[in-house]
Parts: structure tokens; C-alpha cells; sequence
């Protein structure tokens, strides 16, 4: 039927690629991207902040709908991040204590959604992470359609099962399967770069002569 498909996930980020990038500000590593990918300034944590970090099973699925998102919990495998984009609708909530309850008790890494959720106090106060665009008290239809494992974008950022997905409090980001070992790389470099920052400005030596030449490069003038 149209609307209704559950593809197989063909590869998945390993869980020691997994583990490295939790450590990685999601900052770092969004600047060795160029800046170029974001999943957007609405998708906010709403739990209590503990980062996010685990290979994507995708989900699309119609606007205020959750069917598709409740097999895509009984498909997941533990660790793995449930992303899904419900159009970015705040009309109704997709998954709420219920959900992410089942969820975590199945292992899995946390939840994705581009629309809103509900029972946001007792989502706030627990470490499982949930991203999402908004709140609303309003539940959702049980009806479909929608997809599993497809390719999805929230907000410009293609994601493709299997994908890495990290969250922390600055927001999402995911990392292409392919390019995993070259973004940790590079992002491990810019981290120790700013760590030897932080610990220059403690103790006063930081150089900040570049400001004045980037600005003459610019034509300013003293």
C-alpha cells in the first residue's frame, strides 16, 4: 500500500564510533561540517540534558500520526537513536511517557521527533534523551501512513538510516555513515584546540592578535 513501508536497514554506524563521539561537543563537531548542517533551532532536548549518541532508524510519518513510530520502537535494536519526522506539526503530540518509558526499557539510545511530544515534566526529569519542536497536551491518531528506514531531512539535514545522530544542549546533528572516521578525526582536533584555549584564557596567555589582523585584512584602519 502507499504510505506504508518498513525498509530493512542496510548498515548502521558501530557503537565504538558511538561512544568516541559522545565525548565531542556537538559544537566541535558542527564546525568540522562547515556549518553547513543543523537540525534545526526548534528541535530542542527535553529531557534533563544527558547527551545523545547512536546510529538513526528513520521514521516518516504523517503529521499528528504515531502508528508507524510505535513498530519503529518494536523494530529498533538497543542503541539505536528512533528519529522521526512528523513535518514539524505542533498540533499533536507523537509520543509521550508511555513511549519513551517503552522505549528505554527496550535499550535504546533516545528519541528523535520534528513535531511535538506531551508529558513534558516527566520527560524533563529523566536522563533518556528526547528531542523535539514543541509541547502540546493534545494525543495523537493511531492511523498511519508512514515509512521506516526511509531517507528523511529535518530542517535541510538529510538523514539516512544508520546515520549517527548526537544531541546535546546545543542541538541536533547528524553525521553521514561514510564520513564518521574523518569527522572524528577532525573534530577531536578542533576539541583539543579549544580545550587548550579554555585553559590559556585561565591563566591570562591567551593571544588575541588575530582580531586585530583579520580586521585590517578587512580594511579596517586604526
Amino acid at each position: 500500500m502507499i504510505g506504508f513501508e518498513i525498509h530493512p536497514r542496510k548498515r548502521a554506524v558501530s557503537s565504538d564510533f558511538v561512544e568516541k563521539f559522545r565525548r565531542i561537543p556537538v559544537a566541535n563537531i558542527s564546525d568540522c561540517m562547515s556549518r553547513m548542517t543543523a537540525g534545526g533551532a526548534r528541535l530542542r532536548p527535553m529531557h534533563d540534558g544527558h547527551p545523545l549518541a547512536g546510529p538513526a532508524l528513520t521514521v516518516r510519518t504523517r503529521p499528528g500520526d504515531n502508528l508507524l513510530v510505535h513498530k519503529a520502537l518494536e523494530l529498533a535494536q538497543p542503541g539505536d537513536v528512533v528519529v522521526v519526522d512528523a513535518g514539524g506539526d505542533l498540533t499533536n503530540a507523537i509520543i509521550g511517557e508511555i513511549m519513551t518509558t517503552y522505549a528505554q526499557t527496550r535499550g535504546l539510545a533516545g528519541i528523535v521527533i520534528n513535531g511535538a511530544i506531551r508529558d513534558c515534566g516527566t520527560i524533563r526529569r529523566s536522563a533518556f534523551p528526547v528531542y523535539a519542536a514543541g509541547v502540546t497536551h493534545r494525543g495523537p491518531y493511531k492511523d498511519g501512513p508512514g515509512e521506516i528506514n526511509a531517507v528523511i531531512s529535518l530542517d535541510g539535514m538529510t538523514i539516512e538510516p544508520g546515520d549517527l545522530i548526537l544531541g546535546d544542549e546545543d542541538g541536533l546533528l547528524s553525521l553521514p555513515y561514510d564520513q564518521v572516521e574523518a569527522l572524528y578525526e577532525a573534530a577531536s582536533a578542533k576539541h583539543a584546540v579549544e580545550e587548550q584555549m579554555l585553559a590559556q584564557i585561565a591563566a591570562g596567555t591567551l593571544d588575541t592578535s588575530w582580531i586585530d589582523a583579520r580586521m585590517k585584512a578587512q580594511g579596517w584602519k586604526p
